[in-house]
């Protein structure tokens, strides 16, 4: 018989003498061994501020201090302004190397270069920087937009000093061309006519040059034949002397600028209208120099349908004489208040100049005159400006008028209507008197007889210009 002997637990009373207090006895696996552990005492509730301002968390044995939302809020603040700050910094600094890019690559430095060697007196055309004509736009704002066409968009701005100017934004300009074109606004700049808008300056530090002109306020010829104003009639006197004016810039331009320029865009559109209602030529965008010996600029065919010269549609070659007769077709709108192509008319006489010519080869001037003008025109002057559109208007170049030419005749008209009138007004001024003067004092004085005697295209229908402001 076997025999089990099984002692007893032994007795946790003399165990947990050996303890110190607050601390609990805990077997092991030897039944016959055991440790003391302490109890939990919560520190943060027995300890006066230990952890100062951030909070005290409890842990069995220990306790942690962890810090408060407002410093943590305060240090993510501190943070997302570090990175905003950087961000501007390191955006700014791309920005300013994007904007040296563009100069360089606009030809920035060669107009620098050219404009440092010009004799002083010269006007120098003024660079802005981008940041002055987005803040004169409104940063190119929608509403600002003065018009658009073939070339670029035009926005009305206003700069610090309360200057208000037209900024064209162009559309595209090839590498190739760079050279031309910074040449081209030096030349434009020494520009000095009083029928010609002044450019005041360029922004080569953007993707496409800016341009900046002088505002011109009272909209575009356009404008005022389709759309007419009792404020300000476009009577024949109106149109001659508009005719005269833009006639003596465009022949400024090809004989009296130090290098002949041609437009090569004359249209209603282009022809502006200031504060007086005398014509400003604009809109140079197409515009090119020609070497004094040379005769004809080729170039890929550019223009506005209507006004473009058959001629320079066969050939590629421009000269003065394009431009002479874009002007007959002017001389044509002015005439008849006509668009340069209407649907309206059937198809052999959709331009203008076709349905012009008809009319007077018929002898039916009188029927296409503009109505507004039909019955307050001189019988005289009316004629003679068809004929001269007419000659504008020849197929052989040749045989065209040069500008100066033009300007002479619009010039010797307009001044013969000055004098007639002149005459006229003084006449009625003696007649005037002459009633006033008592009968008994002026037996013998009768009256004085009073003598009584203007293939890169674009459609005009959309103005590269102004419009008129109220």
């Amino acid at each position: 018989m076997d025999l089990e002997w099984r002692l007893e637990d032994p007795p946790m009373v003399s165990e947990r003498l050996q303890c110190e207090i607050n601390t609990s006895v805990i077997r092991t696996d030897d039944q016959y061994k055991y440790q003391c552990c302490k109890d939990d005492i919560d520190e943060c509730g027995t300890l006066y501020k230990v952890c100062g301002k951030h909070k005290c968390v409890n842990v069995p044995g220990s306790f942690r201090c962890e810090k408060t939302w407002p410093a943590i809020l305060g240090k993510v603040l501190l943070l997302a302004v570090v990175t905003w700050w950087y961000c501007k910094v390191n955006r700014k600094q791309k920005a300013a190397k994007q904007r040296r890019k563009f100069f360089k690559r606009n030809g920035g430095l060669l107009l620098e270069q050219q404009t440092s060697i010009l004799q002083a007196g010269v006007n120098r055309i003024k660079l802005f920087s981008s940041s002055d004509l987005e803040k004169a736009t409104d940063k190119f704002n929608p509403d600002r937009i003065l018009g658009q066409g073939g070339q670029g968009t035009v926005y009305k701005g206003m700069l610090e000093d309360g200057m208000i100017i037209a900024v064209k934004k162009s559309k595209a300009l090839e590498e190739e061309n760079l050279e031309e074109f910074i040449n081209e606004i030096i030349l434009l700049s020494q520009i000095n006519h009083r029928n010609v808008v002044k450019i005041l300056g360029c922004c080569l530090e953007t993707e496409v040059p800016l341009l900046v002109y002088e505002f011109i306020p009272n909209g575009s010829l356009f404008d005022h034949l389709q759309n007419p104003s009792e404020d300000f009639p476009m009577t024949w006197e109106v149109r001659l002397c508009i005719a005269c004016e833009a006639a003596d810039a465009i022949s400024y331009l090809h004989s009296a600028a130090s290098i002949p320029i041609y437009h090569r865009d004359v249209k209603s559109t282009n022809i502006l209208l200031d504060e007086k209602h005398s014509a400003k030529v604009s809109d140079f965008g197409i515009s090119r120099s020609v070497p004094i010996e040379d005769t004809h600029l080729s170039t890929i065919v550019q223009g506005t349908v209507g006004y473009v010269d058959p001629e320079y549609l066969q050939s590629s070659h421009f000269t003065g004489k394009s431009d002479v007769y874009s002007f007959g077709l002017l001389l044509i709108i002015l005439l008849t208040g006509e668009k340069p192509v209407s649907l309206l008319r059937r198809q052999e006489v959709r331009l203008l100049g076709a349905y012009f010519l008809e009319a007077m080869r018929n002898d039916k001037l009188h029927e296409i005159l503009d109505a507004h003008i039909k019955e307050e025109c001189d019988q005289g002057e009316v004629p003679a400006v068809a004929n001269l559109a007419r000659r504008c208007l020849s197929l052989n170049s040749e045989h065209r008028p040069t500008m100066r030419d033009v300007f002479i005749e619009l010039d010797r008209m307009q001044s013969k209507k000055k004098d007639t009138q002149s005459q006229t007004h003084n006449g009625e001024e003696h007649a005037h008197i002459q009633i006033a003067i008592p009968e008994s004092m002026s037996p013998s004085y009768s009256s004085p007889d009073i003598v009584i005697e203007n293939s890169s295209f674009s459609l005009d229908s959309k103005p590269l210009t102004p419009h008129k402001t109220q």
